[in-house]
């Protein structure tokens, strides 16, 4: 029997990938203010790094004006949005690539400035993250006290969501991922630490995994379960995140949404959790596709630190089903061929990671510039 390898095709839902080598969602702060629209950059920037057959999550996006809590991110819930977007996946489309938008709402690590009536941000309960945030003029201030959802108000988020779904796909996207992972919305209100609601939405492992379902529940119902995803890290420290005790937590929920048959699976290893920040590698903590790989029967994408030998292993023992790279496809624009060729990798530049230009975004060069220098 052939070993399963970063070059082995998969059908993911109804996408027929040529390999296993996935692009992982990257915050870049490149999109067009006022309006937090995508541009032209952009779409230059996923077309250098789409391949035919491979398969990009693009950057997380803020699913409303009340979602976005960092500056320049961009959203899926506006016309101009959904007009922006529109040149990036035809771009994409236009080189053979699949992607993916990741869905966004930062709950609790937003800020005023972002807020439309210039309030505080939403989350489940009024506990503030014990980390600074950017605010909308690039002032880093510590994280405000956010306020707590009604019970009421929620069916109003997940509309939100809804929404942000139906606009991808009016954009072309191939489908769309559920960011429920590193300390955001989705992730506050699972865990106990930011989640201390007495409603039918707090309390047991149940009523904390409601919301994520409920808007899983409601995005499939848009997409058709065969073109979403979700991203999880359940033993993640990201944005003042983690659970005392994730496994009871994380088995219920993925043992819940294996029931959609989704696309796909996306978990965050430990070891590379808050890699947005700096560069991190956590040692003495479990693997997070290993622990819950028996809960899940759909294909599994893991992402965190990977490089080409230890991302073969997974395959090669089953553990995971593809693997998602972030920060070496920031400066590889053609990753995969150079994981193909066993070709040198450019190191990436972390101080352009959000800058505001071209530079560190559609400036590194693939192995055929190189050739042609």
């Amino acid at each position: 029997m052939k070993t399963t390898n970063l070059f082995t095709p998969i059908s993911i839902g109804e996408l027929h990938l040529s390999n296993r080598v996935v692009m992982a969602p990257l915050t870049r702060m490149r999109a067009t203010v006022p309006g937090n629209t995508p541009n032209e950059m952009m779409a230059q920037y996923y077309a250098q790094r789409a391949a035919r057959g491979g398969l990009i999550i693009a950057e997380a996006s803020q699913v409303s004006e009340d979602g976005q809590g960092a500056p320049c991110t961009p959203g899926i819930y506006s016309p101009a949005q959904i007009a922006g977007w529109k040149l990036v996946t035809e771009a994409v489309h236009a080189k053979g690539g699949k992607i993916f938008l990741q869905l966004w709402h930062m709950g609790r690590l937003s800020h005023p400035s972002y807020q439309p009536d210039g309030g505080l941000p939403i989350a489940p309960s009024a506990v503030p993250a014990n980390v600074d945030v950017t605010t909308a003029d690039f002032k880093r201030v510590p994280c405000p006290t956010p306020r707590a959802l009604n019970t009421e108000e929620i069916p109003g988020l997940v509309d939100r969501y809804a929404h942000a779904a139906r606009c991808a796909m009016e954009a072309g996207f191939d489908g769309v991922e559920i960011h429920s992972a590193n300390g955001y919305l989705l992730e506050q209100f699972l865990q106990t630490r930011t989640n201390l609601r007495t409603d039918v939405y707090g309390g047991s492992i149940e009523n904390r995994c409601r919301l994520v379902l409920e808007i899983t529940q409601a995005i499939t119902a848009i997409w058709g379960s065969n073109r979403v995803g979700i991203r999880l890290s359940p033993y993640g420290i990201a944005n003042d995140s983690g659970e005392d005790e994730p496994l009871p937590l994380y088995s219920h929920l993925i043992s819940e949404l294996d029931k959609f048959n989704l696309a796909y699976l996306h978990l965050i290893e430990p070891r590379a959790s808050g890699t947005g920040q700096r560069d991190v590698d956590h040692k003495n903590v479990p693997s997070a596709a290993q622990l819950f790989r028996p809960m899940w029967h759909g294909h599994l994408i893991a992402a965190g630190n990977f490089n080409k030998e230890s991302a073969e292993i997974m395959l090669a023992n089953g553990t995971a089903d593809a693997i998602a790279f972030g920060r070496f496809f920031i400066s590889n624009p053609d990753l995969p061929e150079r994981l193909r060729l066993d070709a040198p990798l450019t190191p990436y530049n972390r101080a352009t990671f959000y800058s505001r230009g071209p530079e560190g975004y559609v400036d590194y060069p693939t192995l055929a510039d190189a050739a042609t220098d």
